[in-house]
Formats: structure tokens, sequence, C-alpha cells
């Protein structure tokens, strides 16, 4: 019999086919035992009838995903952003998540330096570590493919995040995720995985298309592109984590676009074969 007491679905994994309510009960339905909850739907829903359905289907929550984008140089604006992280990690806190997934930012188009964008991205990370601590919720600071500088995150490698770590030196307030999609190609990625060791607190699962058409909204389920998912999970396992296995796809073009059931019946099938 497969064992799946390690697979978790990420709700955006079937964003726009199940509501908040139909998306609990299928992940009990197919013995899922965890998840990790999308934003967007947590606000139609509410943190505190979330909370109540969560319990009600006994599943456990890995993370609410996402919050950042703290990189502006506006002042007004980045205190807005600030302030939305914090309702974030109140929110992650309220619904029994562990961590929180930190998107940085862009690069903002007036200044053009990605140097100043980073800078000011761990400033404020440090500002906002009290209230992690103080609601029990770890910031976990998520490294996103390159492509993605201009206008999602400024932290693009393994490598930053461990640096933006040794800097804080606070392990009560933030940890890592890896995302397989967003550091497949890394030369350096099993140097920097092993230094990571037990910072790691999430690990996401999918896979880069041969033909990615949207370096966002395109990606593969395991087994369907080019990432060894398996070797990956190999690296990660020996650094020391031990968590939930986390499957995460944005996929306009498909998997979208099939029917729910059918998607997990395929991802319970790809977690058995390649991952």
């Amino acid at each position: 019999m497969a064992d799946f007491s390690r697979l978790c679905i990420h709700q955006v994994t079937l964003l726009h086919q199940w509501d908040m309510a139909d998306f609990l009960a299928g992940m009990r339905r197919h013995g899922i035992p965890a998840t990790a909850i999308w934003r967007d739907k947590l606000k139609e829903t509410g943190a505190a009838e979330t909370r109540r359905m969560i319990d009600g289907e006994g599943l456990a929550v890995t993370s609410l995903c996402a919050a950042g984008l703290v990189t502006s140089p506006d002042p007004i604006s980045a205190a807005a952003a600030m302030d939305e992280v914090r309702r974030a990690l109140d929110e992650a806190a309220m619904i029994g998540a562990s961590n929180l997934m930190f998107v940085a930012g862009g690069v903002d188009p007036h200044e053009k330096s990605i140097e100043a964008a980073r800078t000011r991205t761990l400033e404020r990370l440090a500002l906002l570590a009290p209230h992690a601590r103080a609601v029990g919720v770890k910031l976990a600071l998520e490294p996103l493919h390159p492509m993605v500088c201009a206008t999602r995150s400024v932290l693009s490698t393994l490598a930053l995040a461990n640096d933006w770590c040794d800097a804080l030196a606070d392990d009560d307030a933030f940890a890592i995720a890896l995302d397989t999609y967003a550091v497949w190609w890394d030369p350096n990625l099993a140097a920097e995985i092993a230094r990571a060791g037990r910072r790691l607190i999430a690990f996401h699962v999918n896979d880069w298309l041969a033909d990615t058409r949207d370096v966002r909204l395109d990606r593969g389920m395991m087994g369907d592109g080019l990432i060894d998912i398996r070797a990956i999970r190999q690296k990660v396992e020996a650094a020391g984590y031990t968590g939930y296995i986390e499957v995460e796809i944005f996929s306009e073009r498909d998997w979208w676009r099939r029917d729910p059931d059918e998607v997990v019946d395929i991802i319970k099938g790809r977690y058995r074969s390649v991952v």
C-alpha cells in the first residue's frame, strides 16, 4: 500500500476547480494528510471559518501562501506592504500554519537597482521578526527563479536565502522554503542545500516543462519535465529535512483546467513513481 503520510497538496494546485470547503473535503476524501492554504482563497472564507473547516477535516496546515512584496523605495507603499505581511502572519497563526511563505518583491522600475531592493528587503525582514516571534509563525524565505526578479522576487538563489538567514540570525523568526521549479538550474544547489540544513522548513515539488510558455503559470506535473526531483529530494533529506513533500503547481493551460479528482489521482501516482 502506498504511503502518502508525507504528501501535501497546495491549495493553489486546484485554484480554479474547488472553493475552500470543496478543496478541504477533497483532501480528506483522497487521503491527503496536509495542505498549504492560498491566501486569496483564505480571504474569501475568512481565517476563523477556514480554521473551523480545517479542524473538521483533520488536516495539517504547513503554511499560508504568500505575503511580502516589501521592496518599494516609497515609504508609504513600503509601510502598507509591511502591515500586510503582519496581517498575513496573524492569519497564518489563526489557521495553525507553522510558516508564512515570504515573496520578497521585485525591482523598482524607476530606481532600477536590484542591490538596493535586496538591501531594503533584508532590513525590513529584521523589522518583521518581532511580530513573527510573537505569533509563533516563521517567515519562510523562498527563493524564486531569476526570471521573476523584475516583478516578484529579488531573492533569487538559495545561496542568498542562506546569506540572509545568516545575517538575520534568528531561527525563531526565519526559515527557508525550497521549490524545485525555482532552484533546479543552480550549479551550487547541492552545497547550498547542505548549508541550509535544518533551516529548511518546506520542500515544494513540481516540474519545469521543456516548452514552458509562462515562467509563473505554466509549471508541470512531476515527471513531465526536466527536473530530477528525486535527486533533489535526496539532497534535502540528507540535509535533515523530514517534513511534508508539498506539490505546488501553477498551471493556467493544463492542470487548472482538469477535473480536480483526476488531478489528485495523478499527483498520487507521480508521488509514488518520480518523487
